[in-house]
């Protein structure tokens, strides 16, 4: 059973959810919530019980699990639309003084972030605080990574309190919020985002509460900002490949109005050119173009040809989107001509996803919007050869195997696609992405029509058996 907060004299019935419930009992919304968590890998106990004392207002806010669960059965809804309390105030920890980003329409979150700290919200009588989901994670993220790296996730520790006497902030705290980000980028490029994403939460809600602490040197206090930005656009970029859809938006528009508030237009470009990317992934093309463009005026301080050409690749995808082909063409232009004058040694250290494979398979992707699916499927076998000369980036070989292997389904060509989906399959015992395994599973649905091509079948029996 779920663990959750003690009834209260003043619990408000949550008449939202019971809505959501409309005909079903109890007790058959339990079972569908259970189903649904199959579904997503997830396990829980839910029952009739659970779901009277969510209605009764008890449960102000479920834990992560459910929560995963219940924005799967009602996708595109946020827990506040559920009914549920949003999370910082379940745990009773106010929301962060950082003032609001500059107007940008339909380019920032208007929701306050959901804090990613080790649960409260499911503290039982008695004062009981250990999550074993989150122990969980970060059991598989010791397993699957294999390095002291992810310890440093978990382990920048609780921040001090404000009070105790010289435990403000200095150049070791800063240092360690930096290793922490590096850490996550590394470990995403091996193994992808699922067993990473609570213990980067951990560490960005400590790397806020040492910005609330405050160091007493302005340089350390800019230094710190910048890279608490960057830790939140990582743990953003885990819950976006994740399909966390609202929390990616949340932590992507955190940072950027942490860049603002400390005028740091490398940050700012770095969140706009996520939240273009995270439009692009949510149905909102014109939202892309304009986050692209406005990472693109705030690029023009950083000076980095690459950043203004990964940029230039976001506002195609978000032309692409919209079918303007022509558009399309001119920004991939533009991209490849800053591509071409760009160098390593003035790139950002975030961009070191950014090279050949990944220019290819941007604009791969570009050309799919479009339903050009040969010439998708040209760039996204571009891109696998480019990759598989570096196996550091083992995530991205995967990712475009997977783009290959559904490029080659949609344009025709069941047996390569077959071929290419059984190599994602080879790659993906180290990687947990699910981005990438809603790729291979929308590849077998498009193949099954082909499933009497010999290569075809074993792909497909070997897709829904390992349920990727």
């Amino acid at each position: 059973m779920a663990r959750s907060s003690p009834p209260s004299r003043s619990a408000t019935p949550n008449e939202t959810f019971r809505r959501l419930r409309g005909g079903l009992s109890p007790g058959e919304f339990a079972a569908a919530v259970r189903r649904a968590a199959r579904e997503i890998g997830e396990r829980v106990s839910c029952d009739a019980r659970y779901v009277g004392r969510v209605e009764a207002g008890e449960i102000r806010c479920p834990n992560y699990a459910y929560e995963r669960v219940f924005l799967h059965m009602f996708p595109g809804r946020t827990l506040t639309d559920l009914g549920f309390a949003p999370r910082q105030t379940v745990r009773g920890r106010g929301a962060r003084a950082v003032p609001p980003p500059r107007a940008e329409p339909n380019t920032t979150p208007t929701a306050a972030p959901p804090s990613p700290a080790r649960g409260r919200e499911g503290t039982p009588p008695g004062g009981h605080t250990h999550d074993t989901e989150e122990s969980d994670v970060l059991r598989r993220a010791f397993m699957t990574g294999g390095t002291a790296a992810i310890a440093s996730l978990a382990g920048l520790g609780p921040a001090p309190p404000a009070s105790a006497a010289g435990t403000r902030p200095g150049t070791a705290e800063v240092a360690r919020v930096r290793e922490a980000v590096r850490d996550i980028r590394l470990l995403d490029d091996q193994h992808g985002a699922l067993a990473l994403y609570r213990p980067a939460g951990e560490a960005l809600r400590t790397a806020y509460e040492l910005l609330d602490l405050g160091a007493r040197r302005s340089s350390v206090n800019d230094e710190l900002h910048s890279n608490t930005g960057e830790l939140a656009l990582s743990v953003g970029w885990l819950a976006h490949d994740s399909r966390r859809w609202a929390e990616a938006r949340s932590y992507y528009g955190e940072a950027l109005a942490t860049a603002r508030v400390s005028g740091d237009p490398a940050l700012e470009a770095h969140a706009f050119c996520n939240l273009a990317f995270l439009a692009r992934d949510t149905g909102r093309p014109r939202e892309a173009v304009r986050a692209a463009q406005a990472g693109a005026r705030a690029a023009e301080v950083v000076g980095s040809e690459r950043l203004r050409s990964l940029l230039a690749l976001r506002e195609a995808a978000g032309w692409a989107g919209m079918g303007e082909r022509a558009d399309v063409r001119q920004a991939i232009e533009r991209a490849g001509e800053a591509y071409a004058r760009g160098s390593v040694a003035m790139t950002p250290e975030w961009m070191s996803f950014f090279g050949d494979g990944e220019f290819a398979s941007l604009e791969g992707q570009c050309w799919a919007l479009l339903g050009d699916w040969a010439r998708a499927a040209e760039c996204a076998g571009r891109a696998v050869r480019v990759a598989l000369s570096d196996p550091h980036f083992a995530r991205n070989i995967a990712l475009y195997s997977a783009e290959l292997a559904g490029f080659l389904a949609r344009s025709g060509r069941p047996e390569e696609a077959a071929a290419a989906g059984q190599r994602t399959l080879d790659l993906m015992s180290g990687v947990r992405s699910t981005r990438i395994t809603e790729l291979l599973a929308d590849t077998a649905t498009r193949l099954r029509p082909a499933r009497r091509e010999r290569a075809v079948a074993p792909f497909i029996e070997r897709q829904r058996a390992v349920g990727a």
